[in-house]
């Protein structure tokens, strides 16, 4: 069952997102930044090595959800992946994404969707690896029909996977239990990918959590 809420966020709002991406798109064309990557590169770069080391061919087909400026994506490429798509909800963080990756990685492919009101057969053939970092975060901080969201969130990763697919999610606001339980009732647990941990007030916490689930 999912029976916590966030508090809500602008940060789960669509228009915050389009203003952040107006401002990063317009850095990049006049200064050459391709903006932030969300949680840090330290974060994003244990799940590529995960996902390099994982068994899933070069040319598997996988999707990054949320992809804002596509770092994850390219980062990919790099280590010879190739059958590559990025999905966003904003077309300026699409733009963004395209214009960062076109001289160095052009067949990265890129779409606007939105996961909640598209329909999966738009993606086309399912995926052997759907990638989220902080998209389920947002919308589990967005003010309006939250659980209901987060509910469809998961149908629709599900119906996005092969069978024996894998699920890789980031969450700076779910922990590792959590994530689970969200997830249990299409997915099994495969691993966590380990994250530096903190220890405050005699309990030990991490800063993410980071998940890879198999489609049941």
């Amino acid at each position: 069952m999912m029976d916590e809420e966030l508090s809500p966020s602008e940060l789960g709002t669509q228009t915050y997102w389009q203003a952040a991406y107006t401002k990063e798109l317009t850095n990049f064309k006049e200064h050459g930044d391709p903006g932030d990557v969300w949680f840090g590169e330290d974060s994003a770069i244990r799940v590529i090595r995960w996902i390099c080391t994982c068994g899933v061919g070069l040319d598997d087909r996988i999707i990054d959800l949320g992809c804002g400026n596509g770092y994850t994506l390219s980062e990919l490429a790099r280590e010879g992946f190739t059958n590559l798509l990025g999905v966003d909800y904003c077309i300026e963080a699409i733009e963004l994404a395209e214009k960062v990756s076109k001289s160095e990685f052009p067949f990265i492919n890129f779409k606007v969707f939105d996961i909640i009101n598209d329909e999966v057969s738009n993606l086309g053939p399912q995926f052997s690896v759907v990638h989220d970092k902080g998209t389920y975060d947002a919308i589990s901080l967005n003010p309006e029909n939250t659980k209901e969201n987060r509910f469809k969130y998961a149908d629709q990763v599900a119906a996005m996977l092969v069978d024996n697919g894998l699920f890789v999610i980031t969450s700076c606001n779910w922990t590792e239990a959590e994530l689970i339980k969200h997830f249990a009732e299409k997915m099994k647990l495969k691993c966590v990918i380990p994250t530096p941990q903190f220890k405050f007030g005699g309990k030990v916490g991490s800063v993410v959590s980071s998940v890879v689930f198999v489609k049941k």
